[in-house]
């Protein structure tokens, strides 16, 4: 299973329709849970992410393979990401992603992960991102099994 935790909703409908495409593409090949958490505002930079890593918090299993997305996380091609995946569901049941709010995350769900990914040195919106996180995913499953996708 995959599990990613975001926080943040989506708003715009065309973001929307995107996750609900890739949600059924990948529900071929695994069972996928989209968990949006609140984003806080009106607060200074560490209460918003105490708050949200308390929302967080709520998700995670003991036994979830976490991986954290991260600008300092590590860089991984197409290929290598889909044999990461492959190797994490050799251990775990549960692959579990968390995208970060505005500030990104809380130290402690960093100290809880056990993989950082990064996609880029850049900053993207967090609707965007979720959007790219599902269609690499998507990707890593149809690499896996010598499925064609365009390039």
């Amino acid at each position: 299973m995959i599990k990613i935790i975001c926080v943040g909703k989506m708003k715009e409908s065309f973001f929307k329709e995107a996750v609900i495409e890739y949600s059924k593409r990948i529900s071929k090949y695994s069972k996928l849970e989209i968990i949006e958490c609140p984003d806080y505002a009106d607060m200074d930079i560490n209460s918003i992410l105490v708050h949200e890593k308390q929302q967080i918090e709520r998700y995670i299993n003991e036994r979830d393979y976490i991986v954290t997305l991260e600008i300092g996380g590590e860089a991984l091609s197409s290929i290598e990401l889909s044999n990461k995946i492959d190797n994490v569901f050799l251990q775990s049941s549960t692959l579990t992603f968390i995208i970060g709010g505005s500030y990104g995350l809380h130290q402690d769900i960093k100290n809880r992960s056990d993989y950082a990914l990064s996609f880029s040195n850049l900053t993207f919106p967090h609707q965007l991102f979720r959007i790219m996180l599902l269609e690499q995913i998507y990707r890593a499953f149809k690499i896996k099994n010598n499925e064609n996708y365009h390039k």
